[in-house]
């Protein structure tokens, strides 16, 4: 009964320990993307001075579009953490030594990565383009009661840009009585109209207000002529001028971000999908379903990053599930680029980088299922000689330099590495580079410099040979 009831308290406790650095990755990393979003929310809360009721929604229409890229970072990231600490406290060697393979630990893994990438998934497809057409109305609702406070009764306002409206009288009707418009807009010299009566219209679709004026007169002056129409109904609309753009997107046109499925493939329909045009909007219906996709891969990814951790060992699988993620939206984006450019075609372009880390994704969990490192001995020797070789001489040098700088300041006398001639010191090699390190090295105390020999001349006997940052300390 007891071995029943196993799998589904195994799984209970490893979805546990997966969803609570879920959640504290999330609530981490969505802050960082508020605080970055914040600054063009506050150039409109400023610009139209809205009240803190309107600043939620409009905060909750943008949340959304944010979540598309923090939910995937946040579940690679809580996967990572979770089978680090999983590792690092033994108890995958102790589920290993009672017989549980690490695909036998998949299950909640996959159940809990599917549930979040279905959960960006609906985000992506459902709830992003409403809230940007929510946005889109909230903010013209915003910029007309600025304009509707703005106009006050015996006062000349300019909250219509080139238009400077008085008003003699306004009722509970928001009838105006006794109207007068100075009409700048395109010219040098005003159009004044004057009417009995009018009132303001707001057109939702079109982003623009109508001011209707009944009873009047339009004077217009064009050089040495003066021309007076009599009008019984006139009408002037007018685009608004107060902001419609928040972090670079323009909420004053029904963008393809705010389009549904249906309407992207009929826009695309419509303008021909074979060109430039068209095939942006293909891609925009590609991209919402190709990001929780991804965020599935990444997410399965971090199984074996996690489990690279140990005692004793640095757990580098938050700084390789970064830049794997980077890389992932490096392909995600220069795939679309490539097929708005028309030089790929779409759903090669599109789903490529899906293609390639479910790859990686496959290969890294079956080395580290095989107890295998992340990559085969020859690459990774090719790897630490490429890095010893290009990255770490500039390391150095920015060390040393960063080094020399601080001792000047703390008044310190600066330290060199000893001499490789003086005998007495212990030297740490590596067993696959045949590279040894002096004291003082930066790699002296790597964790592959395993060998330990009395001095620099045993070393060379035994066929190793000094790092060149140890070379240069000799000359």
């Amino acid at each position: 009964m007891a071995l029943n009831r196993l799998p589904l308290l195994l799984y209970s406790y490893i979805a546990t320990e997966l969803l609570a650095p879920f959640f504290a990755s999330f609530l981490i990393l969505y802050g960082v993307f508020f605080l970055v979003r914040l600054i063009p929310l506050l150039e409109v809360v400023l610009e139209l001075r809205i009240t803190f009721a309107d600043f939620i929604r409009l905060f909750a229409y943008i949340f959304p579009h944010m979540l598309l890229y923090v939910i995937p970072m946040a579940s690679m990231a809580g996967v990572i953490i979770g089978f680090t600490r999983l590792t690092n406290d033994r108890e995958i060697l102790a589920l290993k030594a009672c017989g549980i393979s690490l695909r036998q630990m998949m299950p909640p893994v996959i159940l809990v990565a599917g549930a979040i990438a279905a959960l960006t998934g609906f985000f992506s497809i459902h709830l992003i383009p409403a809230g940007e057409v929510a946005m889109r109305k909230l903010m013209f609702q915003l910029a007309k009661e600025k304009i509707d406070k703005g106009l006050e009764e015996r006062v000349f306002t300019e909250a219509l840009g080139d238009l400077v409206v008085y008003v003699d009288r306004i009722d509970k009707a928001k009838q105006w009585h006794g109207v007068y418009v100075s009409d700048m807009r395109n010219r040098k010299q005003p159009i004044i109209t004057m009417a009995r009566a009018g009132h303001m219209e707001a057109e939702v679709e079109k982003m623009r207000v109508t001011i209707v004026l009944n009873e009047g007169t339009l004077h217009s002056t064009d050089g040495p002529d003066n021309q007076i129409i009599r009008f019984h109904r006139y009408q002037l609309r007018i685009p608004l001028k107060p902001p419609t753009r928040i972090g670079g997107d323009d909420l004053t046109s029904l963008s393809k971000g705010a389009m549904t499925q249906d309407q992207l493939l009929q826009m695309a329909k419509k303008l021909g999908p074979h060109t430039k045009r068209g095939i942006v909007f293909l891609t925009e219906y590609h991209h919402r379903l190709v990001l929780p996709v991804g965020c599935l891969i990444l997410s399965l990814l971090g199984v074996p990053l996690g489990l690279q951790a140990g005692p004793g060992r640095r757990a580098i699988g938050l700084p390789l599930g970064l830049g794997f993620f980077v890389l992932y939206y490096i392909l995600f984006t220069t795939g679309r680029v490539m097929v708005e450019d028309l030089v790929v075609p779409l759903v090669p372009g599109m789903w490529a980088p899906n293609i390639i880390f479910l790859a990686i994704a496959l290969f890294i969990f079956w080395r580290t299922d095989q107890e295998l490192p992340l990559l085969p001995e020859r690459l990774q020797h090719l790897v630490i000689l490429l890095y010893e070789h290009t990255l770490q001489p500039v390391l150095l040098y920015l060390l040393r330099l960063l080094r020399r700088l601080l001792s000047r300041r703390k008044g310190a006398p600066q330290t060199t590495p000893p001499p490789a001639g003086t005998t007495g010191l212990v030297i740490h090699a590596d067993p696959v580079t045949r590279v040894f390190h002096y004291p003082g090295c930066a790699r002296y105390n790597c964790r592959h410099c395993t060998l330990r020999f009395k001095d620099a001349r045993v070393a060379g006997k035994a066929g190793f040979k000094p790092c060149r940052l140890c070379e240069k300390t000799e000359k």
